[in-house]
């Protein structure tokens, strides 16, 4: 029999020692290690590359959300978690299982199971965790992580100039720094406060209070520019959003 390899990423020691306690005499499931937050999870998972993973949602440093985004390995994943049942309705069909706090042995056994009988491709588990990334956002994000090399950069929203579609990526430009996130405009557009972003053109949205002046740039063309000097296409449909917004 394989014995699967796990790691519990939750920041309450009960709830870390209840899984383990529930999961005692298993012989099919080997608890490898056990994280108390989002940073240490992500080291742990890259290095130990784990076949299930147990993940809290609500976290300090790092949310499991977020967690999520950063993953280069691509384990199965259990949430075991409190967050509300709206929630969890989004990325019940993309995750392995989903436990709600408070759950009973029986169900976390259950949610063990079915994880090991599913026989994942690296790609399917990929897109898993993308599309479960993606749907559980489930408010306006006020901070963005993002990932170079081994570091890892939180960053709040609020210091985010402007968004650069870059084919699969998209840039973040703050008044110090740019770094590449994997996703899409239309995702950032859907989940960034419409009163602070607007989507300016297909490659571009800016944050508002960052526009100072609309410039003609062509025939039927403007450009923004922002307080940093930056100049933005700006498309006829973004022309006429950013003219209601700034009354222009």
């Amino acid at each position: 029999m394989k014995t699967a390899k796990a790691i519990i990423i939750e920041d309450e020691e009960l709830a870390r020692e209840l899984i383990k306690n529930y999961l005692k005499g298993r012989e099919d499931i080997s608890i490898i290690t056990e994280c108390e937050n989002g940073f240490d999870g992500i080291k742990a998972i890259n290095e130990l590359n784990p076949d299930l993973v147990f993940l809290d949602i609500q976290m300090p440093k790092l949310n499991g959300f977020e967690m999520l985004e950063l993953l280069d390995n691509k384990p199965e994943i259990i949430f075991t978690t409190a967050f509300n049942q709206f929630a969890i309705k989004a990325f019940e069909l993309n995750a392995v299982d989903y436990l709600l706090k408070p759950y009973s042995k029986d169900r976390l056994n259950e949610a063990v199971d079915k994880a090991l009988k599913r026989n994942s491709s690296e790609e399917s588990k990929a897109e898993t965790i993308k599309k479960l990334s993606e749907q559980t956002v489930s408010e306006n994000l006020e901070r963005i992580v993002v990932k170079t090399g081994s570091k890892i950069k939180v960053i709040p929203i609020d210091t985010i100039n402007y968004f650069e579609a870059q084919d699969d990526y998209v840039m973040l430009y703050t008044d110090t720094s740019k770094h590449l996130k994997q996703g899409t405009m239309k995702f950032f557009e859907e989940h960034l406060d419409p009163h602070k972003f607007i989507r300016v053109h297909r490659s571009y949205m800016v944050r508002i209070d960052q526009v100072v002046q609309l410039e003609p740039y062509a025939k039927d063309s403007y450009v923004a520019k922002l307080k940093n000097g930056t100049i933005i296409k700006v498309s006829k449909s973004g022309l006429k959003t950013l003219k209601e917004k700034l009354k222009f």
